[in-house]
């Protein structure tokens, strides 16, 4: 009998050992940014389920999408959110920020996983420019007894980067505003930053964020891309490891190609 106590306290150490172990491994996650302008491909064609196709083909845990119209008309009032919702089978989360034609334009945020929470805000505006935001998402992903937060966002188009600099710094402050732990919590900040690696916009972010690429990885003009302006960036340094980041083959379904990395997070912090 004591031997078989002896044995069962063996064997009930090794499955804590493996527990813990196991809550250790770190998460990987397939993320993917996508202008999807408004489901209308350079073809002229607009097709949601096309764009839900494109998304579906790497099965992504999280994307961020930029040019989504809600209840629009040029895109025949759909509700595009909800559609892609439904078509890739995903949560989904989205971010008004200029009222359309009878509905809405801004971002969209889907995921696996669940989202706990999301706000919207709306980025700085200078000279009357087209209204841009971010929205910002905490996501419960398996494992991890913290939340990851994920900006998704589009920052400003036009030749004088202001706006852009000041949407960075905006972001900035927002995180700041959420107290010393900011530093410690996971996030990804996603989107078509209108803006290339070296740029000011670029540079001041990468005060605190880490891009998911270090070599361009073009994804415009969609037909042959030349330069690099949807990113994917991550913090803490320390969390994250990319396993892959590459840029989708697909040049009908919108004007800009897709990016997708495989990233995984550490669990260092959760235990």
């Amino acid at each position: 009998m004591f031997r078989i106590r002896l044995l069962l306290i063996a064997v009930c150490a090794v499955g804590l050992v493996a527990t813990d172990a196991t809550a250790a491994d770190p998460v990987r996650l397939r993320v993917l940014s996508y202008n999807i302008h408004h489901g209308e491909g350079v073809d002229g064609k607009l097709d949601v389920e096309r764009i839900a196709r494109v998304i579906s083909s790497v099965n992504p845990d999280i994307v961020a999408l930029q040019e989504v119209d809600q209840n629009v008309s040029r895109s025949g009032s759909v509700d595009q959110p909800r559609e892609l919702a439904r078509l890739t089978k995903m949560d989904v989360v989205f971010g008004a920020n200029i009222d359309l034609q009878g509905g809405h334009y801004g971002n969209a945020v889907l995921s696996r996983f669940p989202i706990l929470r999301h706000q919207n805000r709306l980025l700085p505006n200078i000279d009357d420019g087209e209204q841009r935001g971010v929205i910002e998402a905490e996501i419960q992903v398996p494992s991890a007894t913290t939340p990851i937060v994920v900006w998704a966002t589009h920052f400003d188009h036009r030749r004088d980067d202001r706006e852009r600099f000041a949407s960075a710094a905006a972001i900035e402050q927002w995180i700041a505003d959420r107290g010393k732990t900011s530093d410690e919590q996971p996030m990804l900040l996603m989107g078509d930053l209108n803006d290339v690696a070296g740029s000011r916009t670029l540079t001041r972010l990468e005060t605190h964020w880490t891009r998911v690429n270090d070599v361009a990885l073009p994804t415009i003009p969609v037909a042959n891309p030349t330069r690099q302006i949807d990113f994917i960036l991550y913090r803490p340094q320390s969390r994250w490891q990319v396993i892959e980041t590459r840029v989708l083959d697909e040049s009908v379904a919108s004007d800009h190609r897709a990016l997708l990395s495989v990233v995984e997070l550490s669990a260092e912090t959760d235990r």
